[in-house]
């Protein structure tokens, strides 16, 4: 018992000492993705698009977005009416973390089921990107419903494909835990507070509406495959990131 008397200063005079390690506030190092979203991204074209009140409401006020449609024209198919090119679509968001981050970001599947969708399955994804660095995504298959009226008692449905990741001052990960944990471990170890982005890109496959024949899932997978580089190519600054 006198031991444990001995013992138990020494412990919290310990935890104390570990205050200073953690950052003071101040100023956020960045995240290494870029914000400003340009008119084109590879071989397709980005068209920003405003933020839902929704997504104003439930985050934190110093949070920032930015989204965009992004298009491209599949090749060889024409709308007859209109005798114009005929895209594919992919919805880009990104939400970028104020100081509050835990009211600031979350994993896309917590705000997905007020956007109408029922995700069926998730899984982790590995894809080479052409400057040869690897990412791993969150993969995620949903079924989402759109109100066709007002009342929003009718609904279409639409199979989706979803790609998303988070991404730091030096990290990358689909993990949203081991997003946490690295936070937690660059506040300590080095003393940084950091902003995190989450990047999201989504996809409907099977029967799309502005699409004669069926989308398949593979050719949805290739070519959020293909976005991503693209994206990643443009938007974000790879020198930030250690290999």
């Amino acid at each position: 018992m006198k031991a444990l008397s001995l013992i138990l200063p020494v412990l919290l005079g310990g935890a104390l000492a570990t205050i200073h390690l953690l950052p003071e506030a101040g100023e956020m190092a960045p995240s290494a993705v870029k914000m400003e979203i340009s008119d084109k991204a590879g071989t397709w074209t980005m068209r920003p698009v405003p933020v839902s009140e929704l997504e104003l409401a439930i985050l934190a006020a110093d949070t920032s977005f930015s989204k965009a449609i992004c298009l491209r024209a599949r090749e060889g198919e024409i709308d007859l009416a209109s005798g114009m090119a005929v895209p594919d679509r992919i919805d880009l968001s990104i939400v970028l973390s104020g100081h509050d981050l835990n009211n600031s970001i979350h994993r896309p599947e917590r705000c997905m089921p007020s956007q109408g969708h029922v995700i069926g399955s998730s899984s982790n994804l590995d894809f080479k990107l052409p400057n040869g660095r690897k990412l791993t995504v969150k993969r995620l298959l949903s079924v989402q419903s759109i109100p066709t009226n007002e009342t929003r008692t009718e609904f279409a449905k639409f199979t989706c494909l979803t790609y998303y990741f988070f991404v730091g001052n030096r990290r990358i990960t689909q993990d949203h835990l081991k997003r946490t944990l690295l936070d937690m471990q660059d506040r300590l170890v080095l003393g940084m507070d950091q902003r995190w982005a989450y990047v999201s890109a989504s996809m409907w496959y099977g029967k799309v509406p502005w699409i004669e024949n069926v989308v398949s899932l593979e050719e949805a997978d290739a070519k959020l495959r293909q976005f991503i580089a693209e994206f990643g190519e443009e938007q974000i600054d790879w020198d930030m990131i250690p290999m």
